[in-house]
């Protein structure tokens, strides 16, 4: 329920962005891990949507139960290479571990903006990826991050058999533009590469 006691919808653009592991002291802060290096929607929203786990557990259970659809923080700060938070109504250390497996999910409209030549990964999933010559190499599909720059994961949205997918540096040495509005991304790079 929200401030006025209506339930509040699952947001049309939930984006996951982590999952809890564990309690984290007796008071009931909980430790996540962020799903990117630099958890700047984990910060900057006070609403993190839960749901379960779809890992299995002890004797093939699936873990469905429990947990609150809304998680309201009071409290969230980085600690060693994850975050710690604390949640209104998560006191004690067994409603902390009550939440361990749960998957975290912020509304994508509570992101902080982007600057310039920066985007998030959300963002770029979809987009139609041309070289300089003009021609479709296909869509993007997902990244890599590899620590000093992020690639890009491009398949043939043709769909044409035998097809590989095309791994692109998304650096500006071979991306030469991104236009959201447009849903395209331009890049120096070969048919053949």
């Amino acid at each position: 329920m929200d401030d006025a006691g209506q339930a509040l919808a699952w947001p049309e653009d939930a984006i996951e962005v982590g999952c809890i592991t564990d309690a984290w002291g007796v008071k009931g802060w909980f430790k996540v891990k962020p799903f990117s290096s630099d958890p700047q929607a984990l910060f900057s929203s006070r609403r993190w949507f839960v749901r379960a786990s779809e890992s299995v557990g002890p004797a093939g259970s699936v873990r469905t139960a429990g947990l609150p659809p809304l998680l309201k923080i009071v409290a969230v700060k980085n600690h060693g290479d994850g975050v710690v938070a604390q949640a209104q109504d998560v006191s004690d250390r067994v409603g902390a571990e009550a939440l361990r497996g749960a998957r975290l999910f912020i509304s994508r409209g509570s992101f902080p903006t982007a600057g310039p030549d920066e985007y998030y990964w959300v963002d770029l999933l979809g987009l139609a990826v041309f070289n300089r010559e003009g021609e479709h190499l296909g869509d993007v599909v997902g990244l890599i991050d590899t620590g000093p720059h992020s690639v890009i994961r491009v398949l043939p949205a043709n769909g044409a058999e035998g097809a590989e997918e095309r791994l692109i540096p998304f650096v500006a040495a071979f991306v030469d533009s991104v236009s959201l509005p447009q849903r395209r991304i331009s890049v120096d790079w070969g048919l053949d590469y």
